[in-house]
């Protein structure tokens, strides 16, 4: 049984501000990644909303997103009262997001828990999902206390960040607890080996959880200048007020809530989790993720296969033959199209730096 103060004091945050450059031609500024439906019912964002729900009502889900995307944010999500559905008006990262958020709970509740996830993820495993959160929600509702959602690694991924656990802190319903001594941002991949052979090693997936007191105190000890424009903004009205939020939010440093507060703290723990996560980083991924066919090819039905293998191919249009290729990503839309070997698909997002720099604004 959930206590009651977890049942009534908990939001949740989902930050949905990205770009997701990765995923482009698909992906783009009025479309981003967490806007696709690249597996099962619905976007990744409206996934990630119906994963809550069963949890965390509508009333105390907040979604943080661009002001490019607002409209089809809401469109999408009507179950989410427009209010909490914040267009951020410049790009800063989580930190800055995650910040205003407090600030916004604190003030409809002072006992209020934040449960921050990113819109970007599939979890194969929701039952299993609501248990650690549940369990992660208990621990952290005392001041003080941060707990990361630790996902439990399936390989040596240079992508991700890394979680060093310490001594077990406490079990709450069937899950682990354990201290956190130390985190990595994406190590090479030799350590990456290390880290996953020695077992006390979990991938930090960017979900968190705090009293919003507990953010806004480490905010004050470990980033004093922001912590003082977050005052600020509060006094003026935080997100309620439009004309201030759009003059104030763009003068926040651009950094990410690890590097502004997490891996400073000391009074932090990690919920063990094998949910089966992944952050759907790229086109790889999707890949790994989707129904094959004979030839090992994620393809659409208007195509055609003859000899090819380990393809993905994504056509919203045409008709695409491959005739001898292998381990290719051909991704086609109206205006574009994308070739590149799967292995390479990290570096989609880099073309898209160069389609900025050579001011094709308009494929953006």
């Amino acid at each position: 049984m959930v206590r009651t103060s977890f049942n009534s004091h908990t939001y949740a945050v989902i930050m949905a501000g990205g770009r997701g450059t990765r995923f482009w031609p698909l992906s783009r500024r009025r479309h981003p990644k967490q806007l696709l439906q690249l597996f099962g019912h619905g976007t990744l964002l409206e996934q990630a909303v119906a994963r809550l729900l069963p949890l965390i009502p509508r009333e105390r889900i907040y979604i943080y997103t661009s002001e490019l995307i607002r409209g089809e944010v809401c469109r999408r999500l009507p179950q989410i009262p427009r209010e909490q559905v914040v267009a951020e008006p410049a790009s800063r990262n989580n930190a800055p997001t995650l910040g205003v958020a407090a600030h916004e709970i604190l003030r409809r509740d002072p006992n209020g828990l934040m449960v921050a996830l990113p819109a970007d993820q599939t979890i194969a495993k929701p039952a299993e999902f609501l248990r650690v959160l549940r369990a992660g929600c208990e621990f952290a509702d005392q001041d003080g206390r941060s707990v990361v959602i630790g996902l439990k690694p399936t390989r040596p991924d240079t992508g991700f960040g890394y979680v060093r656990l310490g001594s077990r802190e406490a079990r709450i319903a069937g899950q682990n607890i354990y201290s956190v001594k130390k985190f990595t941002e994406k190590p090479p991949l030799a350590v990456a080996r290390r880290y996953v052979a020695s077992g006390r090693y979990l991938w930090n997936g960017c979900m968190f959880i705090w009293r919003a007191t507990t953010l806004l105190e480490n905010f004050g000890k470990h980033q004093p200048r922001m912590a003082r424009q977050l005052n600020e903004l509060a006094k003026a009205g935080g997100v309620r007020s439009a004309k201030n939020f759009r003059r104030l939010f763009p003068r926040f440093e651009k950094i990410s809530i690890d590097f502004a507060i997490m891996e400073k703290i000391s009074n932090i723990h990690a919920v063990a989790a094998d949910i089966g996560w992944n952050d759907v980083g790229s086109w790889a991924v999707v890949y790994d993720l989707s129904a094959k066919d004979s030839e090992a090819n994620v393809r659409p039905q208007h195509s055609l296969s003859l000899d090819s293998h380990g393809n993905m191919v994504v056509a919203q249009r045409s008709f695409v033959v491959t005739v001898g290729v292998q381990n290719l990503v051909i991704v086609e839309t109206d205006d574009a199209l994308l070739v590149c070997p799967r292995d390479r698909s990290q570096d989609v997002g880099k073309a898209v730096q160069a389609l900025e720099k050579a001011g094709i604004h308009e494929l953006l």
